[in-house]
């Protein structure tokens, strides 16, 4: 997998007060390799995060004792950077506003796919992280992010910054589903737009899937249908 090498594993704050929900979200987590702290409260979060050391918080909504909004504010208040992903049941628009502009870094409504919340703890994790990864592979298909040139076989491929954009983001992600809304808000920065990208990405992703994906050669870009893209290596 083409990730950012790192000298220890991530430090997952995880706050949720469902206990079912919990244990299988750190579940998930360990199988990743991360070292991961659970609170079941506001209150038991707040003392935790006051300690510091944690590379993300994961952060459910609604809480006993100190709701997750209250807590984020405490947090960004305090001058604390940690990325947060925040959890919740509501889905409306506002709800996701008033998330985001308390200061979370992403908003993921329950009920998810827990592939999802990995890709996205995963981005979060990689935003913060000061030494990414130059040169990204993918089979035959090779990105350096740096002289932004892209080369499969042997041959360079000619693409927008735009494109140049959207493939390392898949790259970064290989082996995982990508959502376009991911995409919307981590390539094209709207997460707060009211009209959807959908289109515009479709055709974007079109454009790089016939340039990557010459003719002759093996299909490195798929469609997810119903979910997303996914890059990654034929038969992988």
């Amino acid at each position: 997998m083409a990730t950012p090498e790192t000298t220890r594993a991530p430090r997952i704050l995880l706050v949720e007060d469902e206990e079912k929900t919990r244990a299988s979200i750190r579940e998930g987590m360990v199988l990743e390799g991360w070292i991961v702290t659970e609170a079941a409260d506001g209150g038991e979060a707040s003392r935790l995060l006051k300690a510091g050391g944690f590379d993300l918080c994961v952060l459910d909504r609604m809480l006993p004792g100190r709701d997750g909004i209250e807590l984020l504010g405490q947090l960004r208040g305090g001058g604390d950077a940690t990325p947060v992903l925040m959890l919740t049941a509501r889905g409306t628009l506002n709800d996701r506003l008033q998330g985001l502009d308390g200061g979370a870094d992403d908003y993921l409504t329950k009920p998810f796919a827990f592939a999802e919340l990995i890709a996205r703890c995963r981005a979060l994790l990689r935003r913060s992280d000061r030494n990414p990864p130059r040169i990204l592979r993918c089979g035959d298909l090779q990105l350096d992010t740096r002289a932004r040139v892209a080369v499969r076989a042997g041959r360079e491929i000619a693409l927008t910054p735009r494109e140049v954009d959207v493939l390392e983001y898949f790259m970064l992600n290989q082996g995982h589903t990508v959502s376009r809304e991911m995409l919307e808000r981590d390539v094209w920065k709207q997460p707060r737009r009211l009209t959807s990208l959908d289109n515009v990405i479709d055709v974007q992703i079109m454009r790089l899937r016939k340039k990557v994906d010459a003719e002759g050669e093996p299909s490195l870009i798929r469609t997810e249908r119903g979910v997303g893209y996914r890059i990654g290596e034929p038969g992988a």
